[in-house]
């Protein structure tokens, strides 16, 4: 009888059988047992064992259900015939992927993230109480398909705010919510007329773009000036839609004057196009107070407002809207009702009871002084440690800077540098249209995830790495 004697721990919570099977597949695996070899019957593995029948018999079917054997009729179970060279590589191939992971975070101390946000100060309690009351049972609905446009309550709420805080003049019916701004771009170039030309300020955010051209769309690069986007070069282009950051324009930080923006509201008009106007973090401003909406400067229904909550709250809430004109929502009823709602039902709900009852103003009160404190911390630093050095482009908003080198190296060669003191900045180059015909020397730093007591040291190492 083929020798099958695993150690097996009865006083274990594994259950017998998951340890026989788990044993015999490693035996299999490693070639003790090899194919075309025939298992013992149940009845004398059991008896060897000193198990139940039904101990083996699930045993054997697992594996056979997972293809390690075949069972054949009266014969009895035999190894399949597997490649078990695989098993015999990947441990490795694992062990060798761990380790290379491993020293990947281990490699930076200090990460200026554009993209992280402060997790510490996220009040954690008041959302799970106010989770748990959205799936009590008396809300049961929450657990249904909701409105394909996102929950009538939360979007009356974020109607309210947008007004108050943005200068946003619309209605809740003309509100989307969706899973992103990936997402609600794609369904806005599905919404929109195929013949449109899309433009886009340059340098512009990667990931928009990688949106209209994964739609089939020519991009029309648009230079910025000092103003931002430059109206003669979009207007000597074919342009009819085009896509603009102008309360804190990613990634320069330039903000938008008024005269700019109405020279861009009149240029949609006149070629009968539109705007779409991305608000990413128009909540955090450090000189003044926030930029009013280009929406609400609007008087032809030619912008389209995007919003998220992603740098206000917590990215992976996933929760971001978009603001039609009226006349366009018609064209989302025919084109994209048929689309169900991709933002959880429970978390709209909590985030609207969030917002209802004062906690959304009281936390983004919070992050504005925080991030008012680690943009102080950061630029301090920086005046200190690398002053004379390096130019500080878009400190006003956000939750990021450009560092500009005066000397004009490559960016590759100062996040190289960077990296051998465990820095980790990042590049801009791939927020132009055609990065590799960038020579740029430009870093952007990020502050949002980064503990403020490692601003210092982390801006201290830099000039280290950048100036010794």
């Amino acid at each position: 009888m083929l020798e099958i004697t695993p150690l097996l721990d009865r006083t274990s919570k594994e259950p017998l059988f998951v340890q026989l099977l788990s044993y015999i597949k490693k035996q299999i695996q490693i070639e003790k047992i090899r194919p075309g070899d025939k298992l013992p019957s149940k009845r004398k593995l059991a008896n060897h064992l000193g198990v139940s029948l039904n101990t083996v018999e699930n045993a054997y079917q697992q594996l056979n259900a997972e293809g390690y054997v075949q069972s054949i009729p009266r014969e009895g179970f035999f190894v399949a015939d597997i490649d078990e060279d695989w098993f015999n590589i990947r441990p490795v191939k694992r062990k060798e992927m761990e380790r290379k992971t491993s020293n990947k975070k281990d490699m930076y101390k200090y990460d200026f993230n554009h993209g992280k946000v402060e997790l510490d100060q996220f009040p954690y309690s008041v959302w799970k109480r106010l989770t748990l009351e959205s799936i009590d049972k008396q809300q049961k609905e929450v657990f249904l398909n909701g409105d394909p446009k996102g929950e009538w309550s939360l979007r009356n709420e974020i109607a309210n705010y947008l007004f108050q805080s943005r200068g946003v003049k619309c209605s809740p019916a003309q509100i989307v919510i969706g899973a992103g701004t990936q997402y609600l771009l794609h369904l806005l170039t599905m919404m929109l007329d195929p013949s449109y030309v899309y433009a886009m300020e340059d340098p512009g955010f990667h990931r928009t773009r990688r949106v209209l051209e994964d739609k089939g769309h020519l991009i029309r690069p648009i230079p910025l000036n000092k103003n931002g986007i430059c109206i003669d070069t979009l207007r000597a282009s074919d342009a009819t839609i085009t896509y603009v950051t102008p309360s804190h324009q990613f990634p320069t930080g330039i903000i938008m004057p008024i005269k700019r923006r109405i020279e861009l509201l009149k240029w949609a008009n006149e070629v009968n196009g539109y705007i779409i106007e991305d608000d990413y973090d128009g909540e955090f401003r450090y000189k003044g107070k926030p930029i009013p909406s280009l929406q609400g400067l609007d008087n032809w229904d030619r912008v389209i407002y995007l919003g998220t909550f992603s740098k206000s709250l917590i990215p992976s809430i996933r929760v971001s809207y978009m603001i039609l004109p009226e006349h366009l929502l018609g064209n989302y009823e025919n084109k994209l009702s048929v689309y169900k709602q991709t933002v959880s039902k429970l978390h709209q709900d909590t985030l609207q009871k969030f917002m209802k009852n004062g906690h959304w103003e009281t936390h983004l009160n919070k992050m504005r002084r925080l991030y008012r404190r680690k943009q102080e911390v950061l630029i301090s630093s920086i005046n200190e440690y690398l002053k004379d050095n390096f130019e500080v482009i878009g400190e006003q908003s956000g939750l990021h800077i450009l560092l500009s080198d005066y000397r004009r190296r490559s960016e590759q060669n100062l996040i190289q540098m960077a990296k051998e003191h465990s820095v980790k900045v990042y590049p801009t180059s791939i927020y132009y249209n055609a990065p590799h015909k960038i020579n740029e020397h430009s870093i952007l730093i990020g502050f949002g995830g980064i503990n403020i007591e490692n601003i210092h040291e982390g801006v201290r190492q830099l000039s280290k790495a950048w100036l010794d």
